[in-house]
């Protein structure tokens, strides 16, 4: 059941805005009000800011093992809740319950893992010119966490950025998007019934140009973002000195090759394109077909995509953004080969959509839209592929359908991208595994896995002299 009104969570304790102001939240599935969420503004970001650095000091000296078990509660919790956060995931996304359950179960695996590296939270030593000198580093946390999520995979967002965050020795204030905001308030809510501390994880609900930008503002000793690249700009222009591990959007290409298995191109083609609605940042929204199989892989996929049914988006201004920018390209030109339009009925949906006859320098080209929408392109071999793959300010991920190492290797080193996928889709990513772009999709650093470790902790040297003659 979820409340009527989903406040803030400050120093442990639920709150609501400091203005008494509240936001509809409305399911995507019928428009109708699933909740109110307090509309936070800059004093309830100072509150939870400040709730943030009272916390990290005590939290910060505790093991990192002690740390890591905390974690592995925290997720061991989630499992046994399993089946209500994920109607809750459901309710307030639109999204079918296979798809809820899958997610709360990658961000259960995100806790056990993140729980292991408190054991494994390994420095490293060196040797120095100077005698009797050793050098070895340690992991310290970074201090004040704020952490920005997206509404699109809201629980493994917020495991992305809570559990490393918490495992390093930080305090957090998460924002999480006012599309998603039961979900992060109920994981906030477990993770101080299992033991974590007042103050350790704290929760700002509101909008992202109020709630988020006064957050921002604060001097947090860290930001984590994740959204799409215009907002990342303006966050890293407004963050000054703080360490800022941005994870922005992509326009990610899904390549066929004369050689593929067309059958199972189609079939990742629309896994890509148009699960999750194509609310993924790893979504492939265009795909790149050579001419010797253009006519044959279209028709097989035209087929697949009009059997499908329509797509809920989270919000009447996604949808008829959609459905705008699809417009926009129809008139500038563009051939419709399914979908196209809003479809009937109660909710936010879109039928999947395919277009082809876009040219490279349209705007549907190269924004991210965000939704159940891929375009078609036609090349006449590999580099031709390389080229318009590379043709982005984006570069999260891709991928690439041959039978051919050597063409699956050359475009693993030519795509400028921060993930390769062959012959799968463009999405997919694990705990274990490392998560991140380059160019507009993201400033360097990377989510989920070892790497994780980097952005919520810094390295310190400590370098060790003994005198041999007071031994």
């Amino acid at each position: 059941m979820i409340p009527e009104q989903i406040p803030n969570l400050i120093d442990g304790e639920d709150s609501s805005a400091a203005s008494g102001a509240w936001l509809d939240k409305h399911r995507p599935a019928d428009g109708s009000v699933l909740c109110q969420v307090a509309r936070s503004g800059v004093e309830d970001a100072v509150a939870a800011v400040a709730a943030a650095r009272r916390a990290q000091p005590g939290w910060a000296d505790r093991t990192s093992v002690e740390r890591g078990d905390l974690v592995r509660d925290i997720a061991l919790a989630l499992r046994d809740r399993r089946d209500e956060i994920s109607a809750v995931v459901a309710e307030e996304t639109g999204k079918p319950m296979a798809l809820a359950l899958g997610e709360t179960n990658a961000a259960i695996e995100m806790g056990f893992f993140v729980a292991g590296e408190g054991r494994r939270s390994y420095g490293k030593t060196m040797p120095a010119s100077m005698p009797h000198r050793t050098v070895l580093t340690i992991r310290r946390p970074v201090g004040v966490a704020a952490l920005l999520t997206s509404f699109n995979t809201p629980l493994p967002n917020v495991a992305w950025k809570a559990f490393p965050s918490i495992l390093c020795g930080n305090a957090s204030v998460l924002k999480p998007s006012e599309h998603a905001p039961v979900v992060a308030h109920l994981i906030a809510r477990i993770a101080h019934d299992v033991g974590l501390p007042a103050g350790v994880l704290n929760v700002l609900q509101g909008k992202g140009d109020e709630a988020g930008a006064a957050l921002v503002a604060q001097s947090c000793d860290l930001v984590s973002f994740t959204g799409s690249a215009e907002v990342g700009r303006a966050i890293q222009r407004e963050a000054g000195l703080a360490k800022l591990c941005l994870e922005l959007g992509g326009k990610n290409a899904l390549v066929v090759c004369d050689d593929a298995d067309l059958d199972d191109a189609v079939r990742w083609t629309i896994a890509s394109a148009f699960s999750n609605a194509g609310q993924r940042c790893a979504a492939g929204s265009r795909v790149v077909v050579f001419d010797a199989v253009y006519v044959e892989f279209r028709a097989r996929l035209a087929a697949a995509v009009g059997a499908l049914g329509p797509e809920l988006v989270v919000s009447a201004e996604s949808r008829d953004r959609i459905v705008a920018a699809i417009a926009g390209a129809l008139e500038e030109g563009a051939t419709l080969i399914a979908g196209g339009a809003q479809a009937s009925g109660p909710g936010y949906k879109i039928a999947p959509t395919v277009l082809e006859n876009v040219s490279t320098a349209a705007a549907i080209s190269g924004n991210e839209l965000f939704g159940p929408v891929t375009i078609l392109y036609r090349v006449a071999d590999l580099d031709g592929a390389i080229n318009l793959v590379n043709d982005t300010p984006y570069g999260l991920t891709a991928a690439i359908h041959t039978a051919s190492l050597h063409r699956a290797m050359r475009f693993a080193e030519q795509a400028e991208v921060g993930v390769v996928v062959v012959n799968g889709g463009t999405h997919g990513s694990e705990p274990h595994m490392g998560f991140g772009g380059v160019k507009q999709s993201g400033n360097g650093w990377k989510e989920a896995g070892m790497e994780a470790l980097e952005v919520y902790s810094d390295v310190r040297y400590v370098n060790l002299i003994s005198d041999p003659s007071k031994a």
